[in-house]
């Protein structure tokens, strides 16, 4: 008898756990906000009528800057509730971390957001690692916010958030990168070109407790940095955890498996003008580099992008980690200058900045044949503010300078900042300097 009751005690106390959150409700797929329709989105909100170039993708959802309060966007990423299964998308604003709830991705829910830790910044970053966000800043001071996502479970109207800890050992970053399998964090743009703090690797799988590893300068100042374990052709590095650095004119490719004794394998040149950011494909034999200069015409004033140029995505072979070589050029159909990229399966999602999200098909990447199969552009040229101005920064290598409202000297660093492609539900979110958070999908 006492075991029976023990049971029901049990069952009760799991109900009522149960309860304390709301479960992921399944809907029917609903119509998209706007169809893509002869090459073209549109929709009405408040009585203003937008309309949006697009190819093969709808958009399904859409939060404003406005909404948010904020003057820009930079960074997004996501994340999903391995409770509820709900998805939610993470923007970095100039003023803070926005956080959408679009488990219902037709009407996208603004549940709060995350102040910044000093001082406004169009510079932010994010990443996500055992359901807790890390956020860096260029901003003076900033340091790493970290915020526990679990909580967002008890949260259905707007919140100011608080980060649950606040990492200060170094104050401003431009970037952060987490190999998820390991539970390492590597800050990014820690210091300057000329005195650079180089690869800066945090323990973080006590999330409110970092420790830090690895600091080492000699590597020079990465801009952005991928890392992985590496599961590539070359045995020599199989299994080991490889930093993949974009160090303004060159990639590094750097055996942190030892945090006590990083070891460089290689360093990849090309005709270079600023490396931005790299992704791997998901064998890792290649890596699809973006170069965030070389579409602009330097010598102009002001600045802008070269008359009949088109964007180039640096395709570098990877297969033998030792030598890295210059695969091709992938030269698009776009006047743009490219951003942040990512690979999901054969796809590589690119943020294309004044030509918004494109899609490219890379199952032929080998054979050197790599195509775009549809696009989202949510670059507008009206109504751009830039008078939001931030005065700190010990930065001079990155375009910007980090100084000021990104896209305010050079019209071409406006639209689309970043795009997350990762979730199962395959909505992909946008961020857009200048008008904010984009959903959409491939067409049906």
């Amino acid at each position: 008898m006492k075991i029976q009751n023990l049971k029901i005690k049990l069952l009760i106390l799991f109900v009522i756990y149960s309860c304390q959150f709301e479960k992921y409700e399944v809907f029917a797929e609903e119509k998209p906000l706007a169809e893509c329709v002869d090459g073209h989105a549109k929709f009405v909100v408040d009585d203003v009528e937008y309309e949006y170039e697009c190819d093969n993708y709808d958009l399904v959802g859409y939060i404003s800057l406005e909404k948010m309060e904020a003057e820009s966007g930079n960074d997004c990423w996501g994340w999903t509730d391995p409770l509820t299964k709900k998805e939610y998308a993470l923007m970095g604003l100039d003023n803070g971390t926005a956080i959408i709830d679009i488990s219902r991705p037709t009407k996208p829910k603004y549940l709060g957001k995350i102040p910044t830790e000093t001082f406004p910044s169009s510079w932010r970053d994010l990443k996500i690692f055992d359901n807790h966000v890390y956020i860096v800043s260029e901003a003076e001071n900033h340091g790493m916010q970290v915020y526990d996502l679990e909580q967002l479970r008890v949260i259905n109207d707007f919140q100011n958030l608080t980060p649950s800890f606040v990492y200060t050992n170094y104050g401003s970053a431009h970037n952060i990168a987490i190999n998820t399998q390991t539970g390492y964090a590597y800050t990014a743009g820690i210091g300057s070109s000329s005195n650079p703090v180089g690869i800066y690797a945090l323990n973080i799988n006590d999330p409110i407790d970092p420790k830090l590893e690895l600091e080492y300068p000699d590597f020079g100042y990465s801009h952005d940095a991928q890392i992985v374990n590496y599961i590539g052709p070359d045995s020599d590095h199989y299994g080991k955890e490889i930093y993949v650095g974009s160090n303004e004119n060159k990639v590094v490719f750097v055996d942190v498996t030892d945090k006590s004794n990083p070891k460089l394998i290689s360093e990849f040149f090309y005709d270079h003008q600023y490396t931005h950011q790299s992704w791997l494909t998901e064998d890792h034999s290649f890596a699809l580099l973006g170069d965030e200069l070389d579409e602009l015409d330097l010598t102009s004033n002001p600045i802008v992008l070269k008359e009949n140029v088109k964007t180039r995505t640096v395709i570098i072979d990877i297969r033998d980690l030792d030598n890295p070589i210059l695969h091709f050029n992938y030269i698009s159909d776009t006047k743009a200058i490219d951003h942040n990229g990512y690979v999901k399966g054969s796809k590589f999602y690119l943020a294309s900045y004044t030509s918004g999200l494109r899609v490219i098909d890379i199952s032929n990447i080998q054979q050197k044949n790599i195509v775009e199969v549809g696009y989202f552009d949510t670059h507008k040229d009206d109504g751009h503010s830039h008078d939001i101005r931030v005065e700190f920064s010990n930065r001079k290598s990155d375009p910007g300078e980090h100084i000021g409202k990104k896209g305010q000297e050079i019209d071409a660093f406006n639209g689309a900042w970043s795009v997350y492609p990762f979730f199962n539900s395959e909505n992909i979110i946008i961020s857009d300097i200048n008008s904010g958070l984009f959903i959409v999908k491939k067409s049906n």
